[in-house]
Order: structure tokens, then C-alpha cells, then sequence
């Protein structure tokens, strides 16, 4: 039989227990049996192991291949740096993965010290007394007793209550109160049932005895948590296009080197001397400093996304939230303030401002004849307690406490000294007080209108006096502010006759109604404005909450996210679907799904992604933790969040605001953005060091570039500029575009154009044309062998160098905008770019001027004619990438579907408009 049908004795008896609880030895005993009462986090890797992960992924792997070649290398033909080229590396694959993985673990320790999972202590009936005890003792057959403000630490059915109250916000989405009682009731299950509190809840109101039927895992708090521990995470769209260009790098590398190997070899080069070739063309092809800049584009986001109060525990979740498409996002605390608040009054016959225009709190100044009755019951009939701590001064039912507030702003407080209380009780749907106010006794009645009108025998009419109850004005009172979402209270009161009683319901006859109050839980104040900027992005927000429907419209009605007639899910029309049905719901340009259980949740979050959305989702309930964890991005709130959701979730937001999820999706958007930059400035370089390796063996001239000179510009010159484009802010008009397709790349068709074909053949033409310049200035002629010491060749193969660093100097401004004019830098907006640039600069004067460069990387110093013959050529390139950039952008004007697959910055002219 379930619980909450069963009758008190009956359920006392079924759990082994009685009235006065357990014994002290009997806790014990079924402490060691049923455990301890918490929710268990996820299992987490060692570690041990989740560093070594770090190292062991594909990419890394690729790079742990290319210092073993160099090893081999070095082993066989010594002198020609391969050994430093393999040390050089493995430093990049610890740097990285080190960065990668503190990063990450940093991410996870400031998680764990925000608030506990559960509450800390509860009072419990041990042998008969009242004791406190530690929360995770509780075992099942305990009776604690609950009171306004404690959380409630198991799930619990109760056995007395009196005006019990309790907000199931963070398991059932609910932002209402709803009340408990203790009678057997039916019900469709445990969320459902008005004589059960759950672990999770809290208690807003009145108090109870309850004796706990299930602790730890084995609640319905700890039952969402394991379903969102099970639910299988996806991969990252970055994480899937790393991989997959991964493996493209990896075979294009090995295919090129095993090729010009056997062509080496076919055309009488040594062995050694294919082999060395072979390794560079790989060195060459493998952007090594790829990883660093994908870790360190991601940390800087994440930093400026902190400064916004965004806290990322898992790197890759910034680049996923970049392509998101939809956002599914929770009401109750996330839309909305999770604080309800008076927003209209009918008084009078009439509808009157929730709050005073012009008038400050002094002593009730502008309070006219007709308000004063139901300012008077605002403030005086509710069970609330002073708390210094709580929001607004008191602890207890938030409906209770927007009456209080809206009172007190016109001045009106709390007076008199109550002697009598009818308490809030389910099926009553009302609350009254008895209040003595100097020589007159008053009974203040404030509940549902279907329940508080009947009662009444007048109402306050506009000059202040009485008229007869008008149930037309009511009706259409009631029904504009329930159009609106609002909920709505009715006061009422009358006084009492000298020497009355009041010690039943029957007290509450012959009242005057007072007016209504319509009562919202507001929209955040910044959340219209963060809608209308998904909108302009071209994402969709869809609201995933457990409220009521018409609630919900409202609310989306308010704040833009929908218009008059959206299509509404409701959790029983999705029970009623297959998954095809949902899927064509979903493409309803408007939903809105209410009254849904976190496994409706999650069927709506998996239903997306098989459309090929990419999908984040928001919440701060133990209900939401499936969806978040199954989402491509996870959001949980950081202040009102469980910590169920927080574990479950990829980012969590410090200050609950709804808007720092746009400017964390701009944030996302400006890594992919920047990779993109990354990816062209080094694969740009790519073609300078690759051509001088096929002239070396197809034309049969002396090597322009030697391999540990490749490595010079890979990871020297070209890594910190390159790492400094990885960490550009966000560029304007990012947040106008749409989302970019899940398909597109990183490196794609227009980007190796771009790259390969026009800025790295240009640097390639340069090189030689000053490599070539120095030998025949030297006396050089074709056929005639150079050593590997002569100081023509050192100085040719410095020149070759030079001038590639001098080209990816201008390269650097070229590839921070595929669009837009290099000039002017604005290095300001980056200054990591003057860093970059500086450092570019000293280390190759060190290469070329130091006796420990020209040792290294056998280099000769340049005299100042050669410098001069390389700017030409570097202004060259920036004269034609610029006409090029002009081109594009006419072009675009002519153009002009403003979101054009362009505009999304995917394509060879794509960019900022």
C-alpha cells in the first residue's frame, strides 16, 4: 500500500515506530542497516587518472608519436637538434595538459564550497524526547518535528500538522506554497500527495510532526539524483571537431611524410637524410601549439565570464554554449525572483496601483477611507515570524510576506495584539486572525475568493463606506488578474461583537470585503532585455517549468519570450506522446511546457537534440538534474540552486541572473571565433616550412629551412601571437548573427583557401625570394653543394627564417578579422597581442644575433640590407590580404540578406559586417 493512503496508526505500525519515535539503541541499529541519510555525489575518477587522461587523449598522442621520431632521429644522425625538437614537445603536452586539468580541478573545489545538500540538523523524538540531531542520522521511523523556515531533511509523511505550508519549488518546479495535511489521501504519487513532505522542501508555514519513511538515496530528492548520475553526457561540439581534426592532421602529416620518404629515396637521397625530411614534413603539418591555445582560449573565457558571475566547471562547456540553438530554461528562481510581490489591488469596485505613487513610508500618508480596511488585513493576518537574516524581515510563506511589504509601503504596519487564530489549513484555503486594537476586537479573514466572497455580507465601496457585494465586478476582477497569472487574495474582515469568541470557522460570517490582491512572482528586471538579445542571435528560449500553465504564459507574455497564443505542453500531453509526436511539438516556434516532472524534462531536452539542436539548459531544483546533465550545456543557479543541480550542471551562474547566460553564450561564441583566427596564422606558417622541404627535393638545392628552424617558428616565434589571438574579446555584432550549423568546422574549405593558398603561398614566395637573394649575393650557383656549416648556407637559412617571422608579424594583424581593416590595431581591446608581439620579436633577434641561438639553431647574424629586402614583401602581403578584405566587404553590401551563411563567419569571406 503507498504511504499517503494509509492512516496514521497504520503507517506508524508499517514503519516499526510510534508517536514518541525510536529508541536511541533502535536508531543505531537501523542506522548501520538503511546507511546514512545523504544524497551520494556522482563517483568521481581518481585523480591520478583523470591527470593522466589529460596526456592520453588523440591529439597528444599524435604529438607523443612526432617526439619519438625525433628521438629515433637523434639517435641515428645526431647533431641536427632532434633531440631538443622532441624534449620541446613533451614540454608543450605537460604544459598543456597540466593547465587543462588545474583549470578544471579549480573549477570543481569552488563548486564544493558552495551550500550543503542537504540541512544540517532536525529535531527528533528519541526515546520520547525531543533531541537535535545530525541530519544524516536520520534513519526511517524517526518522528521530527518541523517548523516555519527548517528545510525538510528526508521524505516524511506527516502525522499532525496545523497550518502546514511547504514550498516544493526544488523538486516539483511549484513555485506556490502548498499545504499538508495529515489524513490519508489518494494520490497519483509521492510529489502529488498533500500528506507527504519531501527532502528538499521547506516548510514556509505553521508546523508538524512527520515520521520519515525513506532517507538518503532512497528519496525522491536522492531518486532525480541518481537519474541525473546516470544519464549519459555528450560529447562538446569543440571536443567532437578537435577529435575529428585530430585525425585529419594525424593522416595528412603521416601521408605526407611517408610519401616524400619513398620519394626522397626514388630520387637517390639518403636514408637518413629522407628520414630527417620526412620527420619535418610532419613537424611541420602539426600545429603544436593548437591544444595550448584551444586550453587557454577556453580559461580566458572562463575568466571573463567569472568577472560576470558565471562559474565554468568543465572547460569545453564554453565553446558548446558558443553553438547553442536553444535554451530550455526553468521559471521559478531563474525567469523569475522566487519572491512574490502585490502588483494590483481591486478596491473600491475599482483597480488601484499595488503600490503608492509619490508617497514614502510615513506613517500611512495618502492611505484613503477604502484602502485603509484592506491595507489593515494585509499587514495584520499572516504567520509569519521576524528574521533579521530573511529577505524583507520575516521568515514564512512569501505570499504572506508581498501582503506584509505592500502594506508597509503605504505605510501601514501591523498593530494591535492578536488573541485568536484560525490557521491556514488545505481544503479551508484561508487564514484568520483576531486582532484587539484598543477598544475594538477585529477578525482579519484573507484566503482563496471562492471560499472568502461567499462570506461576506459587504464590500468597501469607493467613498470609503459599504455597499452590497457586486459579483460581476468581482468575477471580472478576478478574471483580468487571472489572465494576467496573477494570484489572487481576497480580505475581508468584520468586528467583533463585545464578549464574542471565535474558536471555529462559523466566526468567519457576515465579513466585509475589503478588496483583492493580485500577487506575482516578477520577472528579473534584466531577463526582457537578455530574451530579446537571444532572439537577435537566433536562439530560441523555451520555458521547462513544473507551475501552471496559465502562471507560465503570463509570465512569458511579460517578458517577450512569447505572444498571446503559444502552443502550451502540459506534463499530461507529453506523457501522451511518442517521441516523433514531441519532436514536431517542439518545432512550434512559441512552447511553453507546464506542469512537467524532471523525466518530462529530460524527454524534452533528448527530443531536441535529436533534432540537432544544440541545447542548454537552466534550472536550480533537485528536478532539474537529469536535464541538466543530458544537455549539451548544463546551468545551474548558484545562490537558490541544490547542490544535486550544481553537481549535475557545466556552468553555474553566481548570481542567478538569466542575462549571464547571453553574455556566457557571446563568450562561447568569441572561442570558436578565436580558434578560427588561431588556426589561420598557423597554418598560414605551415606552407613557408613545407615548400623549402619539397625545393630541397625536388630541385635538388640546399635545405632553405631545417627542421630544428621549423621548430623555432612552431614553438617559438609563432606561439604566444598565436596564443594572444586565441584570447581576443568578443568582436561587436557576435551576439547579431545565428548560431553557427553543429556541423561547421574549425578548419574548413574556406580557411585553407585562405591559409594555405593565398597567405601561406605569399610567405612561401617571400622566403625563398630572400633565401635565394642571399645565396646569389653570396656567389651560389645551382649544382654546387653547400656544408651543413658554411657560413653562406647559416646565413641563407637565418635569412629563410627571418623573414617567415617577419611575415607572420603582419600575418598577426591580417588574422584578427577576416573581414574587417587590419589597421588601425587597436591593441588595446588585447594587449596579450603587444606581449605576443614583443616576445615574436626578441626571440628571433636572439636566434639570429646570440652565440647560443646561431648554436642551437644553426643561425649566422643578418646585416641590415637583408632585413630591408624583407618588408617590402611583408608589406606585399598586407596590400593584397587588405584588397582582398575590400572586395569582400562590397560584396556583402550588395548583397544583403543580413544573416546570410557569411554573416555566421563560416565562410571565405565571412566575418563582422
Amino acid at each position: 500500500m503507498d504511504i499517503w493512503r494509509g492512516q496514521v496508526e497504520q503507517v506508524l505500525e508499517g514503519l516499526g515506530t510510534g508517536r514518541e519515535g525510536l529508541g536511541v539503541a533502535e536508531a543505531a541499529r537501523r542506522l548501520a542497516t538503511f546507511g546514512c541519510n545523504r544524497v551520494e555525489a556522482r563517483p568521481r575518477q581518481l585523480l591520478a587518472l583523470r591527470f593522466a587522461r589529460e596526456f592520453t587523449h588523440f591529439f597528444a598522442i599524435i604529438l607523443w608519436i612526432a617526439a619519438a621520431l625525433a628521438l629515433v632521429a637523434d639517435r641515428f644522425d645526431p647533431g641536427q637538434g632532434m633531440g631538443a625538437l622532441a624534449a620541446a614537445i613533451v614540454g608543450v603536452i605537460f604544459v598543456n595538459g597540466g593547465f587543462s586539468f588545474w583549470q578544471e580541478y579549480r573549477a570543481e573545489r569552488a563548486i564544493e564550497a558552495l551550500a550543503a545538500l542537504l540541512p544540517q540538523r532536525a529535531l527528533a523524538c528519541r526515546d520520547g524526547k525531543l533531541e537535535t540531531v545530525l541530519a544524516q542520522d536520520l534513519v526511517p521511523g524517526d518522528v521530527i518535528v518541523l517548523e516555519a523556515g527548517d528545510n525538510v531533511p528526508a521524505d516524511c509523511r506527516v502525522i499532525e500538522a496545523l497550518g502546514l505550508r511547504v514550498n516544493a519549488a526544488t523538486v516539483t518546479g511549484e513555485s506556490r506554497p502548498v499545504g499538508r495535511v495529515a489524513e490519508a489521501v489518494e494520490a497519483a504519487g509521492a510529489e502529488d500527495a498533500r500528506n507527504l513532505v519531501l527532502a528538499g522542501t521547506s516548510v514556509v508555514a505553521g508546523h508538524a510532526r512527520a515520521v520519515v519513511f525513506a532517507t538518503g538515496m532512497h528519496t525522491e530528492f536522492g531518486r532525480i539524483a541518481h537519474l541525473s548520475q546516470h544519464t549519459e553526457e555528450r560529447p562538446s561540439p569543440l571536443a567532437l571537431e578537435i577529435a575529428r581534426l585530430s585525425r585529419l592532421v594525424a593522416l595528412a602529416a603521416t601521408a605526407l611524410g611517408v610519401v616524400f620518404f619513398f620519394v626522397g629515396r626514388a630520387i637517390g637521397v639518403p636514408f637518413w637524410d629522407s628520414a630527417l625530411f620526412a620527420i619535418a614534413i610532419i613537424v611541420a603539418n602539426v600545429p603544436e601549439g593548437l591544444l595550448p591555445t584551444v586550453t587557454l582560449s577556453l580559461a580566458m573565457a572562463t575568466q571573463r565570464m567569472a568577472r560576470r558571475n558565471a562559474l565554468v566547471r568543465h572547460l569545453p562547456a564554453v565553446e558548446a554554449l558558443g553553438a547553442t540553438t536553444v535554451i530550455c530554461t526553468d521559471k521559478t528562481g531563474t525567469l523569475t525572483e522566487n519572491r512574490m510581490r502585490v502588483v494590483s489591488l481591486m478596491v473600491g469596485g475599482r483597480v488601484r496601483m499595488a503600490r503608492p505613487e509619490g508617497v514614502e513610508d510615513a506613517n500611512g500618508a495618502g492611505v484613503t477611507a477604502e484602502l485603509a480596511g484592506l491595507l489593515a488585513v494585509a499587514a495584520g493576518c499572516h504567520g509569519l515570524r521576524a528574521d533579521a537574516d530573511a529577505e524583507g524581515g520575516y521568515a514564512g510563506d512569501p505570499m504572506e510576506v508581498a501582503l506584509v511589504e505592500c502594506a508597509a509601503a503605504w505605510g501601514v504596519r501591523e498593530s494591535g495584539m492578536r488573541v485568536a487564530e484560525l490557521p491556514f489549513e488545505t481544503g479551508r484555503n484561508r487564514m484568520s486572525v483576531v486582532v484587539e486594537d484598543g477598544s475594538d476586537v477585529w477578525l482579519l479573514c484573507k484566503g482563496a475568493p471562492e471560499l472568502v466572497v461567499p462570506r461576506c455580507a459587504l464590500q468597501r465601496a469607493p467613498d470609503g463606506g459599504l455597499a452590497a457585494v457586486d459579483e460581476n465586478v468581482i468575477r471580472g476582477a478576478l478574471d483580468a488578474m487571472a489572465r494576467r497569472g496573477l494570484r489572487v487574495i481576497a480580505l475581508a474582515r468584520r468586528r467583533l461583537d463585545a464578549g464574542e469568541t471565535v474558536a471555529d470557522d462559523t466566526a468567519e460570517r457576515d465579513l466585509i470585503l475589503e478588496g483583492l490582491a493580485g500577487i506575482e512572482d516578477p520577472p528579473r528586471p534584466d531577463v526582457r532585455e537578455a530574451v530579446v538579445r537571444c532572439r537577435a542571435a537566433g536562439i530560441r528560449v523555451i520555458m521547462v517549468t513544473g507551475d501552471y500553465a496559465a502562471t507560465a504564459v503570463a509570465i512569458g507574455r511579460e517578458i517577450g519570450l512569447t505572444g498571446e497564443a503559444p502552443r502550451v505542453l502540459r506534463g499530461e500531453d507529453l506523457a501522451r506522446m511518442n517521441t516523433a509526436q514531441l519532436a514536431l511539438a517542439l518545432e512550434s516556434p512559441e512552447v511553453i511546457c507546464a506542469r512537467v516532472t524532471a523525466e518530462d524534462k529530460l524527454r524534452v531536452v533528448q527530443a531536441l537534440q535529436r533534432r540537432g539542436e544544440v541545447v542548454a539548459v537552466t534550472g536550480d531544483g533537485v528536478n532539474d538534474a537529469p536535464a541538466l546533465r543530458a544537455a549539451d550545456v548544463g546551468i545551474a543557479m548558484g545562490r537558490g540552486g541544490t547542490d544535486v543541480a550544481k553537481e549535475a550542471a557545466d556552468m553555474v551562474l553566481l548570481d542567478d541572473h538569466f542575462a549571464t547566460i547571453v553574455s556566457a553564450i557571446e563568450e562561447g561564441r568569441a572561442v570558436f571565433e578565436n580558434l578560427r583566427k588561431f588556426l589561420t596564422y598557423i597554418l598560414t606558417s605551415n606552407i613557408p616550412e613545407l615548400v623549402p622541404c619539397l625545393v630541397f627535393v625536388l630541385l635538388r638545392v640546399p635545405l632553405p629551412l631545417t627542421v630544428i628552424q621549423i621548430l623555432a617558428v612552431d614553438l617559438g616565434t609563432d606561439m604566444l601571437p598565436a596564443l594572444a589571438l586565441g584570447a581576443e574579446p568578443p568582436s561587436p555584432g557576435l551576439m547579431t548573427r545565428p548560431p553557427r550549423p553543429r556541423g561547421a568546422r574549425l578548419v574548413d574549405g574556406a580557411l585553407i583557401v585562405r591559409a594555405y593558398l593565398f597567405l601561406g603561398v605569399l610567405e612561401s614566395g617571400a622566403s625563398l625570394a630572400v633565401f635565394f637573394g642571399v645565396l646569389a649575393a653570396g656567389g651560389w650557383v645551382r649544382g654546387v653543394g653547400l656544408g651543413r656549416l658554411d657560413p653562406l648556407y647559416l646565413e641563407a637559412t637565418t635569412a629563410c627564417l627571418a623573414t617567415i617571422v617577419v611575415m607572420q608579424v603582419a600575418n598577426l594583424f591580417l588574422c584578427r578579422d577576416v573581414r574587417r581593416a587590419a589597421w588601425p590595431p587597436g591593441l588595446a581591446a588585447n594587449p596579450l597581442l603587444l606581449w605576443g608581439l614583443g616576445s615574436e620579436l626578441v626571440l628571433i633577434a636572439a636566434i639570429v644575433y646570440l652565440p647560443v641561438g646561431n648554436a642551437i639553431f644553426g643561425t649566422a647574424p643578418l646585416d641590415a640590407g637583408t632585413w630591408m629586402r624583407m618588408l617590402p614583401l611583408a608589406l606585399a602581403m598586407v596590400a593584397l590580404e587588405e584588397g582582398r578584405k575590400a572586395w569582400v566587404r562590397r560584396r556583402a553590401r550588395r548583397k544583403s540578406p543580413p544573416r546570410d551563411r557569411d554573416a555566421c563567419g563560416y565562410g571565405w569571406g565571412a566575418g563582422r559586417r
